[in-house]
């Protein structure tokens, strides 16, 4: 009687699948390390070391928990350390146009790299339409703008 005992292939797939999940969840290089394991599961079985089902999980689990620690911070390190450490993106001091006239401390639209966007001025003098503006600061999706 044969032993009950997933595929090879199931196991490749399995890992493929955990590898794209990792790349599409941002990098937490957690679900990497599962991968990994049913990837040494599979190559494991093709290779002609035929587990049973309850060893192959235990190996798969084994593998993934013990390289989590050993591995995952030094590929972190690895990985980010050309990541920009501050903001990648800032708006301040960047220059917009006023789209519609904008009292002293009255809200408006103003347009900054092709998008319209709210705008408060804050600012001592109204701001007139088509005016170029300096943001001063961003307050979730709100330009603080003076003339």
């Amino acid at each position: 009687m044969e032993s009950l005992s997933m595929n090879w292939w199931a196991w490749l797939l399995l890992g493929l699948a955990l590898f794209a999940l990792e790349a599409m969840s941002g990098g937490g290089m957690f679900l990497l390390f599962f991968g990994v394991g049913a990837v040494v599961i599979g190559l494991s079985d093709l290779a002609g070391l035929h587990l049973t089902f309850a060893i192959q999980g235990l190996v798969f689990v084994v593998v993934s928990v013990v390289a989590i620690p050993l591995f995952r911070k030094p590929l972190l390190v690895r990985f980010q350390h050309n990541m920009p450490k501050g903001k990648v993106d800032n708006l301040v001091g960047e220059m917009a146009k006023a789209l519609v006239d904008i009292p002293v401390d009255a809200m408006g639209t103003a347009e900054l790299r092709g998008a319209s966007w709210t705008a408060h001025n804050a600012g001592d003098a109204p701001i007139a339409q088509s005016a170029r503006v300096r943001v001063e600061r961003v307050d979730g999706l709100t330009l603080h703008v003076r003339g």
